[in-house]
């Protein structure tokens, strides 16, 4: 591979079959198709490929470092990408964004205090609260007409509590794929600060957005957020990489800066293995036409799903999003338990998707898809949603009619 525009046109539609691969995703039955978790069934752009693949032929695996190329990496990407000037010796190198939550939950809060999240949100913030003995906050978002918005209200009652010390903010959105906007992350902001409560910001989604539309990092909105804020960082979502263990820590603040890094080397989570900063480094530096591609990819298979849907299941609902290449449907018209939906397509049709109850309450009646696959993938996904919806709607008929009036 050479790196060059010619080949940076992956084939997204291009079929991979992952079974057999020790893939986490496709470990699922021979007729199945995994549309669950957040991995994209497509290669990763060929400048990271390239650069995985010269360090393989270096043949030595020992011990690696983080250096400055890495630092860079991230600095530039986000300073051009999205107006976020960062201070390289504010990055700290962690082996994953799920890990470094974990650590800021145990460095940042104490045993028995509350930790608020706005549902519903990425179902790992809450076993990484709740395995670390701390008590879940769930500030529920606001639902209406098809769109989420941050209830203000609530959400300073929440973090008004004095055991509440620590927000996880989802930036943008998993699963309503909600881009926040600089106003809203202002007021998140503001009313941390009025009730002394540190803001852990997970942006891993913010290269996942529409074409035309992009994200404001929490901690560039002003020197409140930044000063309050810790932001985790990866290039894992973007560029499909999360097998390969690498993300940032970034914060600006002297005292949280030093409890991270404090954080992350106790829980030995701040030493990469020996692919991690290459692809990084070369996914930043060398990825971002192939990035491009990918995003008008992912807007097109979100087309054919909200249209698909639209037409031929008009009691379900696509929740309108500019971010991530997760779809959000809402199920209520036809259950409010929409565990019974996914088990009804998995066992009738061979479809694995995402219950929504395991986002919180607030999730109880929707779906999560996944979106990132090849579009032939995708429309047969579609046709078989189609056929367990539609035998949920019957058997849920059949047995309203047999049950006994009185």
């Amino acid at each position: 591979m050479s790196g060059t525009k010619e080949d940076s046109a992956c084939c997204f539609d291009t079929v991979i079959d992952r079974r057999g691969s020790g893939s986490l995703k496709w470990e699922v039955g021979k007729d199945e198709l995994a549309l669950w978790v957040a991995d994209m069934d497509f290669q990763t752009a060929p400048a990271v490929r390239e650069a995985l693949e010269n360090r393989v032929k270096h043949g030595i695996f020992g011990y690696a470092t983080v250096g400055d190329e890495w630092r860079d990496a991230y600095c530039s990407w986000w300073e051009r990408r999205h107006g976020f000037s960062m201070n390289r010796d504010f990055l700290i190198f962690c082996t994953g964004v799920v890990p470094a939550i974990s650590s800021a939950v145990r460095k940042l809060t104490s045993v028995a205090e509350k930790v608020v999240i706005m549902t519903p949100v990425y179902n790992i913030f809450f076993n990484s609260i709740i395995n670390n003995g701390r008590y879940v906050v769930e500030s529920p978002l606001r639902y209406e007409e098809g769109e989420y918005s941050v209830d203000f209200e609530s959400l300073e009652r929440d973090l008004s509590d004095e055991q509440a010390t620590l927000l996880i903010l989802c930036n943008p959105h998993n699963p309503a794929g909600k881009i926040w906007s600089k106003d809203e992350l202002e007021r998140i902001g503001a009313l941390c600060e009025k009730h002394h409560v540190t803001v852990l910001s997970d942006e891993i989604h913010c290269d996942i957005t529409r074409k035309g539309t992009s994200y404001t990092p929490f901690a560039s909105v002003n020197e409140t957020n930044k000063r309050i804020s810790v932001t985790l960082l990866s290039a894992s979502k973007a560029f499909n990489l999360a097998g390969l263990q690498s993300a940032a820590v970034y914060a600006e603040d002297p005292v949280l800066h030093h409890k991270m890094w404090r954080a992350l080397n106790t829980d030995e989570v701040a030493e990469p293995n020996v692919f991690a900063v290459p692809a990084t480094v070369a996914a930043f530096n060398k990825g971002e036409e192939w990035l491009e591609e990918l995003r008008g990819y992912l807007d097109e298979n979100r087309k054919e799903a909200e249209t698909f849907i639209e037409k031929r299941l008009p009691l379900l609902r696509a929740v309108k999003a500019d971010a991530t290449y997760l779809l959000w449907v809402d199920c209520s018209a036809i259950t409010d338990n929409a565990d019974e939906l996914c088990a009804v397509l998995r066992e009738q049709t061979g479809l694995y998707i995402s219950e929504g109850s395991q986002y919180g309450k607030a999730g109880a009646s929707f779906v999560r898809i996944n979106l990132a696959c090849p579009r032939i993938v995708l429309k047969e996904a579609l046709l078989r949603l189609e056929k367990g919806t539609d035998f949920l709607i019957k058997a849920k008929k059949t047995i309203d009619t047999q049950s006994p009036k009185r």
